[in-house]
């Protein structure tokens, strides 16, 4: 079974950065891809970003598009979410979350970290 564990998650001011990891163990060569994730409160889970377990593809959501780059080291086993230029709308718990391996090729999020808040001020 895979384990995801998030760190890198704290305050900081508008304008400021802060870089997010995902650290997996267990069945990663299981993973096909990952990504990162983020609800604020009382909102709904939003996507951010992801990347394939190779690191060939990149995903990014609009919102967050030339702002914050996620990015891979497979030796590691970890994940990156480096976050520049941040808003107050950033504010979220932000999640990471994988995709195992399927025969059909489809992407199904279905391994969850515990998420790690990330709070910005104005």
């Amino acid at each position: 079974q895979v384990r995801l564990v998030e760190s890198g998650g704290g305050l900081a001011q508008a304008g400021g950065s802060l870089r997010l990891s995902c650290a997996a163990s267990g069945r990663t060569f299981d993973i096909a891809a990952m990504a990162w994730f983020r609800r604020a409160p009382g909102k709904g889970r939003e996507f951010v970003a992801s990347i394939t377990w190779g690191g060939v593809t990149v995903y990014q959501s609009d919102s967050v598009k030339g702002r914050f780059t996620i990015s891979s080291d497979n030796a590691k086993n970890i994940i990156y979410l480096q976050m520049d230029r941040l808003k107050p709308e950033d504010t979220a718990v932000y999640t990471c979350a994988a995709a195992p391996t399927r025969e059909d090729g489809s992407k199904i999020w279905s391994l969850w970290g515990q998420g790690t808040q990330v709070t910005v001020s104005s």
